[in-house]
């Protein structure tokens, strides 16, 4: 583990202990402080004083309470001090006025600071609930089940706290067959968000019509060229953002999966002990360029049986590099817990993932594992 890692690592620790640490903890230490300063002062020698002590109190007071507990801690401190200097009979005396007047400006300050820091934490806290809703929105979990398949799905965005980037996947259930789409928009982050909602609005509004999939592709295909036009500010732009993706058809009553490839990696498939890449025959270019009219588009069948599973996945998989450059070997460390259900062994591969490359991702990540029901995977 790199020390990137375990500094990100214990960053986590420390801000989760700060969260769950009750308020009434915190008022421990600057409570005893406040009482134990005159007190202790009364016992001992002239020339040692510890009312300095205060000011950790008061400081530990700013960072686990709000400014109300830290207006009374602070104005307690002032008090505490107060009280020292008159025990001792110095309480005119220059350096414990110094010492008053720079507590009481310390509070004033902290007093200011927690209030806008909680402010502040609570228009993130509402922002964060906003873009969550909104992005939950347009990348909707998928099931567990569609027909006879199982499925499970991860997905990791190069942004940190954000649920979605420019990877994308949705399912569609249509009388007799399940539809899926795996994509990546170029770009990644929140940057690409608007251009995964023009792809899955497309496949959403049409792939659950009992069109073929080549229909279904170029329908997407042509919503997608309006809809990166209409958001875009310049024909270069428009020229130059795209998405690769995998569609996929799995009738219910054959043992086979149907497959269009517009520029995208090939799905794994796991059968039995073997891992094999499905390459389809004649795959398609990026959707959005605009350039493939609707009968050049070539659907490859594959044999898909029961208990086989499709591990479909982004270039955020595939091109995963550890310490020494070498990219993530999906097919080996897939096979290794190819007995594993859906749920699990998408888990496994994404936490995998992470490991290898030592922490932060450098692009977005999707993996949906899909299995053709008729045995079970160990839980």
């Amino acid at each position: 583990m790199s020390a990137a890692t375990i500094r990100t690592a214990l960053a986590r620790k420390v801000r989760g202990l700060c969260c769950t640490v009750p308020q009434p903890l915190w008022l421990v230490v600057p409570l005893v402080l406040v009482v134990a300063v005159p007190v202790a002062d009364a016992f001992l020698p002239p020339d040692m004083h510890i009312a300095h002590l205060l000011v950790v109190g008061l400081a530990l007071t700013a960072v686990g309470t709000g400014p109300r507990i830290t207006a009374l801690i602070g104005g307690l401190s002032v008090l505490s001090l107060i009280a020292a200097g008159a025990e001792r009979r110095t309480l005119t005396t220059e350096s414990v006025l110094v010492e008053l007047c720079a507590l009481a400006a310390l509070a004033v300050f902290l007093v200011i600071f927690t209030y806008v820091r909680d402010r502040r934490r609570s228009e993130l806290d509402r922002a964060r609930l906003v873009s969550d809703a909104a992005q939950r929105v347009v990348m909707r979990p998928l099931p567990e089940q569609a027909g006879p398949v199982s499925l499970a799905s991860a997905y990791r965005s190069a942004d940190a706290d954000t649920w979605i980037g420019g990877d994308l996947y949705a399912v569609a259930r249509t009388p007799d067959s399940t539809r899926l789409i795996i994509g990546d928009v170029r770009g990644k982050g929140l940057a690409s968000i608007s251009d995964t909602a023009v792809v899955l609005g497309a496949f959403r509004a049409a792939a659950h019509r009992t069109m073929p999939l080549q229909e279904l592709v170029a329908y997407v295909e042509d919503a997608v060229c309006w809809g990166l036009a209409e958001f875009s500010g310049t024909d270069d732009d428009v020229a130059e953002r795209f998405v690769t993706a995998l569609l996929l058809d799995i009738p219910d009553d054959k043992p086979v999966v149907h497959v269009i490839s517009c520029g995208h990696p090939p799905p794994l498939l796991l059968h039995g002990t073997t891992a094999s890449l499905l390459q389809v025959c004649d795959p398609a270019p990026p959707i959005g360029l605009g350039v493939t009219p609707c009968c050049t588009y070539v659907t490859t069948t594959f044999p898909f049986d029961a208990g086989d599973r499709l591990v479909l996945y982004t270039d955020g998989v595939s091109e995963a590099r550890d310490a020494e450059g070498e990219f993530y070997p999906l097919a080996e460390r897939a096979m290794d817990c190819a007995d594993l259900a859906p749920g699990c062994l998408v888990r496994r591969l994404a936490e995998d993932v992470r490991e290898y490359v030592g922490g932060a991702l450098h692009d977005d990540m999707a993996l949906v594992v899909v299995r053709r029901d008729g045995a079970r995977g160990r839980v």
